[in-house]
Formats: structure tokens, C-alpha cells, sequence
């Protein structure tokens, strides 16, 4: 009991320090010293990516869901220029008496040419391969299955060459690898969390194998399990807030260099895929979520731990 100054004065006080801040210095550890710290900063860090991660996908596919479901586009797959401006003059007229149809747009031929040009070359629409003429078409309602259906049957007279395809239709593919990565960010999420209540488990019961005989003589002096329960969980939340902090700036820097990596690539979509406001609130409770798991885990292991030492 000598080699230990604070059990001591523990002894000649009684137990009434056990309650306070006192006790806690029964149980020595380091700030930012050991590698628990550390571990979670590291955790939190990669949670925080993965979360913005996943909810920056989630906007961008509403926001592109939102833009595209109304909309549709006609292509007139005609050969003959004459017969396919004829045709799309035709469908013009149809869409125009349309109640269902918001608005509509013939594209330019320089528009399509734009279009074409980094597979066709300069001047496709000039060459021997025919190009069909687009509508661009916003309907008043969701261009869902029956509504392109709907619309194919009105210009089916007027243009046998048009064909009516949803918007939304072409994303189809994309849609499903978003929902994929979400998938993949969500497990990401769960695995970090699981990992860092280990490390939390590894460390507290580490802790209890270096004080095991300052805990058995606090036994002997009255404690309680749940007073030192409440000393190793105060130890370790606090190291798991400064590990969190450090987690959050980590990850946040490394948000903003994706960032400006990906809005380098100058894609409508992936520029709709910022964080809102609540996004942002999301992201600010990683930390604390940290903090909850520690204490809560380091709570459990304690207890369970000195459970089998009595």
C-alpha cells in the first residue's frame, strides 16, 4: 500500500473520496498518451467519410430522381432527312395539343453534334450516318411506364418513326450501383462502430488487469461495483471525446479534398450531391455516438469483469 501516495490517503479518509474526483486518481491513466485516443480519432475519421459518403449519394439521387420524373424524350429514328424533319414537325403538333405535356423542346442540331462529336467526330451530323431528331419532352405528371405508354400511342399515327423513352429510364443502371455504395457506407458505418466498441473492450479490460489490487482494496474499503464502474467509464469517455474532436477534424479535411476532387469533374449530377444542413447535424454526432459506445461499452466490460473477480 505504500508504493501508492493516493491509496494512502484514501485509507485515512475513508471511502468518502471514492465518490468524487479523488478515487479517480486511484486509477492512473494518460491524456492523449496511450493509444486509445488515437484509435477512435482514426475511427471517427473514417466513419465521418463514409457518412458523408453515403448521404452526398443520397442526395444526388433524389435530386436526379426529382429532375428526371417528368421528364421523357422522343427520338424520330428516320432515315430520310425530309421524312424525319416531317415527323418531327408532326410530333410537335401532337405534343402541343397534349393536356398532359408541361412543356417541350426541340434540340438543335448543334446541340446534338456537341453531343456526338467525342464519339462520331466533328460534323457527325453531316455524315452518311443518320441522326434521329430529340424532343425533349416535361410531362405535367411522373413519366412512369403508363405515361410513356400513353404518349407513344398519341404519336404513333402522326410519326410511326418517333419512340418515347423516360429519362429516369436511362439512370436506371446508375441508380442501382448509388443504392449499392449506400449499402456498402451503411455496413461501413455499423463495421467502424463495432471495432470501436473492441478497442474500447480491449482497453478497459486492460486497465482492470494493471489496478486489479487497487480495485480489490477498494473493495475491502466499501466500494461498490458500480463506483468503479463510473471511475474507468469517466476515463475512458473523456479520452474517447478528445478522440472523437480529433476524428471529426480529421475527417472533415478529408471531405473537403474529395470534394474539390470531385467537383473537378464539372458532372451536373455529382454536383447535386452536396450535404444539407441536417446532413452536416448528422455528421457533428458521430463524435458523441463515439462517446455513448465507449462509455457504454466500457461500462459493461467492468462490470462484467468484476463480477468474476469477487
Amino acid at each position: 500500500m505504500s508504493a501508492r501516495p493516493g491509496l494512502n490517503r484514501a485509507l485515512r479518509r475513508g471511502f468518502a473520496p471514492f465518490g468524487g474526483e479523488r478515487a479517480a486518481r486511484l486509477v492512473p491513466h494518460a491524456r492523449l498518451a496511450g493509444p486509445m485516443p488515437w484509435v477512435i480519432a482514426i475511427m471517427v475519421a473514417l466513419t465521418v467519410i463514409a457518412a458523408a459518403g453515403g448521404l452526398a449519394l443520397q442526395n444526388m439521387a433524389d435530386n436526379a430522381r426529382a429532375e428526371l420524373a417528368g421528364g421523357a424524350t422522343v427520338q424520330v429514328l428516320e432515315a430520310l432527312e425530309q421524312e424525319r424533319e416531317r415527323q418531327a414537325e408532326a410530333v410537335e403538333q401532337v405534343l402541343s395539343a397534349d393536356p398532359d405535356v408541361a412543356t417541350y423542346r426541340r434540340v438543335p442540331e448543334a446541340e446534338l453534334e456537341a453531343l456526338l462529336e467525342p464519339w462520331l467526330g466533328v460534323g457527325a451530323t453531316d455524315s452518311a450516318v443518320p441522326v434521329p431528331a430529340l424532343i425533349d419532352v416535361r410531362l405535367r405528371g411522373v413519366a412512369d411506364l403508363a405515361a410513356v405508354e400513353r404518349l407513344q400511342a398519341r404519336l404513333a399515327e402522326a410519326a410511326p418513326g418517333a419512340r418515347v423513352d423516360a429519362q429516369s429510364s436511362w439512370l436506371g443502371p446508375v441508380f442501382g450501383v448509388i443504392a449499392a455504395l449506400q449499402w456498402l457506407a451503411i455496413a461501413l458505418v455499423a463495421l467502424l462502430a463495432l471495432t470501436s466498441a473492441t478497442a474500447v473492450w480491449l482497453a478497459a479490460r486492460s486497465a482492470l488487469g494493471s489496478n486489479r489490487n487497487t480495485i480489490e482494496i477498494i473493495h475491502l474499503l466499501g466500494g461498490t461495483d458500480g463506483q468503479i464502474a463510473r471511475i474507468f467509464q469517466r476515463s475512458i469517455a473523456q479520452d474517447a471525446l478528445l478522440g472523437g474532436i480529433a476524428g471529426l477534424a480529421i475527417g472533415l479535411a478529408g471531405m473537403v479534398v474529395l470534394a474539390r476532387q470531385f467537383r473537378q469533374l464539372g458532372s451536373g449530377m455529382v454536383a447535386g450531391g452536396g450535404l444539407a444542413p441536417v446532413d452536416w447535424i448528422v455528421l457533428g454526432a458521430i463524435p458523441l455516438a463515439g462517446v455513448v459506445i465507449a462509455t457504454i461499452t466500457a461500462r459493461v466490460t467492468v462490470l462484467a469483469a468484476l463480477r468474476k473477480m469477487l
